[in-house]
């Protein structure tokens, strides 16, 4: 197990739940506490980038890892310790926030008026529409993974084009599902605040949306040399010298 990439993840993980879901927590029900939510994810995951990508790839997001597990960028045993670092950052930062906030806080919970059983389900919403909801914003997050932190394609602002792209994501799905996209985000404040029947949710729509935008990307997007695992790529070059 590569023990610095894990404990890059586990620290990165906790700084984007502790600081985002804090703002959630801490947030007007209004525009303006939408925008702040919006701005401390965004702002969170580019210092993570910028902190950590060199030493894990910053994934601090179950359903990155399943992509880049998917296109061979990364083994099974490292993203199964990449998986249980994100989940005890999250729960970490969560109970964290229950220690400043109190017991009353909902602690930033990736919940809004689509999530069924848990805010607002007097409104009618149903699972499907979660599910495809945080199917569609996970897929625009993880191509911008692809794009940005794997292909490259944006150089040193690679931080700044997938942190907007967060940012962008809960503008408008923050309101009606929590714009969650990361299942180590809604795990966290769930287990600390012992509401977990809404939680398979947000596993089920990013796992397909990372899924599928990462598959897509790779298939279709990168070029055929961007296809070779990075083991593979560096044990080449080591027998070329």
């Amino acid at each position: 197990m590569d023990t610095k990439a894990a404990l890059a993840e586990l620290i990165g993980t906790f700084t984007l739940v502790f600081i985002g879901a804090g703002a959630g927590a801490l947030a007007s029900p209004d525009s303006a506490g939408l925008v702040a939510v919006a701005f401390a994810h965004g702002l969170a995951l580019m210092v993570i980038i910028y902190a950590w990508g060199s030493i894990s790839g910053a994934h601090v997001n179950p359903a990155v890892t399943l992509g880049v597990l998917s296109t061979g960028r990364i083994s099974l045993p490292k993203a199964i310790s990449y998986w249980i670092a994100q989940a005890l950052g999250a729960v970490a930062a969560a109970y964290t926030l229950a220690w400043f906030l109190g017991p009353d806080s909902s602690l930033g919970a990736t919940i809004g008026k689509l999530t069924p059983g848990v805010a607002n389900a007097a409104e009618g919403a149903n699972a499907a529409k979660v599910i495809v909801l945080e199917g569609i914003l996970t897929f625009f997050l993880v191509t911008a993974v692809f794009a940005s932190g794997i292909h490259g394609r944006n150089g040193n602002l690679a931080g700044i084009a997938i942190g907007l792209v967060l940012t962008m994501d809960i503008l408008f799905g923050g309101p009606l599902t929590g714009a969650s996209m990361n299942p180590a985000r809604t795990l966290g404040p769930a287990v600390a605040t012992g509401e977990l029947n809404y939680v398979w949710m947000y596993f089920a729509g990013p796992a397909a949306g990372g899924l599928l935008a990462a598959l897509l990307y790779d298939k279709f997007f990168l070029p055929s040399a961007e296809l070779t695992p990075p083991v593979d790529a560096a044990e080449k070059g080591k027998h070329r010298r």
